[in-house]
């Protein structure tokens, strides 16, 4: 497994892309029409720790489903952003909410509609499985594939670089 080669320490927000990140790259589809995801267990985990350990956490995505937000409102997360057309508008708008910086960010996408927010924030990266643009500008490429633990990868190296992995409170949800 590799490191990120970052001041994690500086990192104190994270914004994931759901489809080919946080879900895997295949959809299948409900006989409605509506996607239907599969979100790894380890990331979820991963994400209401950090929520609770108090780093800011968005979801930018480009889709829509009820279950998406679902999801990641249990998890903790306020700050998701549901069919963002133009990811970086809604990433600046999140970067403004908090005062942040770009480079106290790290942002985890897989495919062209990310390429813009990735070429901003601090910490730009992907999935092992990204389309090879994407991996151009990564300054991390993730050893896991997306859907496949690449959250967990990255969240888990930033909460123990703030002294916040495996504390007292990490042993429940």
């Amino acid at each position: 497994m590799s490191t990120i080669n970052y001041d994690l320490s500086r990192i104190k927000a994270l914004a994931f892309d759901v489809d080919g990140v946080l879900s895997s790259t295949t959809v299948p589809l409900h006989p409605s029409g509506e996607p239907m995801r599969t979100v790894n267990i380890k990331d979820g985990y991963a994400l209401q720790l950090a929520v609770k350990k108090g780093i800011y956490i968005a979801i930018i995505t480009g889709g829509r489903t009820e279950a998406v937000r679902i999801r990641f409102e249990a998890l903790g997360v306020k700050d998701l952003y549901m069919g963002s057309s133009v990811k970086i508008h809604d990433y600046r708008v999140f970067r403004d909410k908090y005062g942040l910086s770009d480079d106290e960010i790290l942002y985890m996408g897989d495919d062209v509609p990310d390429i813009e927010v990735m070429r901003e924030c601090g910490l730009p990266c992907c999935p092992k499985d990204a389309v090879p643009e994407v991996k151009a500008v990564a300054k991390y490429i993730s050893y896991a594939d997306g859907g496949r633990g690449c959250g967990r990868d990255v969240i888990e190296q930033v909460l123990k670089a703030h002294g916040k992995w495996m504390a007292q409170d990490a042993f429940g949800w």
